[in-house]
């Protein structure tokens, strides 16, 4: 027998699974391994399982379920029971009541619109002086004058004033909650920013005007320097100013920019922000390049939320302002807005004429906020690529 031959019992031997390395032979020797080794034969392949459904059967699979069969979508579907093109009766409910709740803001907004339009246009068709820029206001039946400058002139800038001290403090707010402090701090720091939208507007009022003001009279003795800029010229009122008006509205506006803005920086995806350390950001780079840009939207749309609030508050800002008998463009002077006239002579509804001068006012400050409103909007869908 020569060498490497088995012998004849071995070679007709079944190998149970064992198959031949080389040469058709069961064993073979491994190199280096100082013996013979064996090479066990790959498992062979199962047999496909098909369901019980189909056991004893000798159709395949493919023709339980054929390819053209329509595919199971959800209601109305023949999967489901439900004829094809039908719709559910559920579905009809809640569509009906979706677009019912749609069609009634849309029915209320044109309805107080045709209201202020109606009740205003007579008083300002008797007007006998420039509704949109006279400085006058008296509404006396039969003989109206008044004008809507100063009112406007006050609502714009105490409402500016606020959003240019509440969106830079929402924002490091937010940014602070968000990426910059430990849970233990950042916890309870938005739950005191957020306590502050339950605080009542008289609150702010009160609080505005007999702790506030009065510490704000340093800050004014400061910016009286300023004197050359008429915003910043006069200081006949120093507790009932524009500028109290202005920080206390601020406060008021901060939580509703915060918690906005804080929901936006929360969603930043993560694979932005690690891309930006992978790029070796520090903390101030990464927000910059990662953080603010996805928010920005969301900022703007707080910001413009803030603003809303801030024109059309109402008591808060009545009980902060001081009257004055002439009109002042000084932040340091007092003034009332819109919303605190049409409260203070709420007394003098007892005539058509004069009742539609205050309404000519509700107008205006009707159309200031759509117009805000209908800017934020744009602004927003203009900035989607960041978000």
């Amino acid at each position: 027998m020569a060498d490497g031959d088995l012998p004849t019992d071995l070679a007709s031997r079944s190998t149970n699974g064992v198959t031949p390395a080389r040469g058709g032979n069961p064993f073979a020797s491994r190199i280096g391994g100082g013996g013979v080794g064996l090479q066990p034969a790959p498992p062979a392949a199962a047999a496909p399982v098909q369901p019980a459904a189909l056991v004893g059967s000798a159709e395949p699979l493919a023709a339980a379920a054929p390819s053209d069969a329509p595919p199971v979508t959800g209601a109305g579907s023949p999967a489901l029971g439900t004829p094809k093109g039908k719709v559910r009766l559920g579905d009809r409910v809640l569509l009906a009541l979706t677009t019912g709740a749609a069609g009634f803001v849309v029915v209320l907004v044109v309805l107080v619109a045709f209201f202020l339009l109606v009740k205003s246009v007579p008083s300002i068709l008797d007007d006998k002086v420039n509704f949109l820029t006279s400085t006058e206001w008296s509404p006396t039946p039969g003989n109206l004058r008044f004008g809507i400058a100063p009112l406007l002139y006050t609502t714009v800038v105490i409402s500016i004033l606020a959003m240019i001290l509440a969106v830079p403090t929402a924002i490091g707010i937010a940014l602070f909650i968000t990426h910059y402090a430990p849970k233990s701090i950042a916890r309870p720091v938005a739950y005191a920013i957020d306590l502050l939208a339950a605080i009542p507007s008289i609150i702010y009022g009160i609080w505005g005007a007999r702790v506030l003001a009065p510490h704000l009279v340093g800050a004014q003795h400061a910016l009286y320097h300023l004197g050359g800029v008429p915003l910043f010229k006069d200081r006949n009122v120093p507790t009932g100013s524009l500028f109290n008006g202005g920080v206390v509205l601020a406060i008021m506006i901060l939580p509703i920019v915060t918690a906005i803005s804080r929901d936006v920086f929360e969603r930043t995806p993560r694979e932005n922000i690690e891309a930006a350390w992978a790029l070796g950001a520090t903390k101030w780079e990464m927000v910059r390049l990662a953080v603010l840009p996805y928010g920005r939207a969301g900022v703007i749309s707080g910001a413009m939320l803030g603003l809303g609030r801030a024109l059309g508050e109402t008591i808060a800002v009545f009980l902060i302002l001081s009257k004055v008998s002439h009109f002042s463009p000084s932040m340091f002077s007092g003034g009332e807005t819109i919303a605190s006239k049409i409260a203070n002579s709420a007394s003098e509804f007892n005539d058509p004429a004069s009742t539609g001068a205050y309404i000519a006012a509700g107008l205006v400050l009707f159309v200031l906020t759509f117009v805000v409103n209908a800017a934020a909007r744009t602004i927003v869908n203009r900035r989607k690529d960041f978000t």
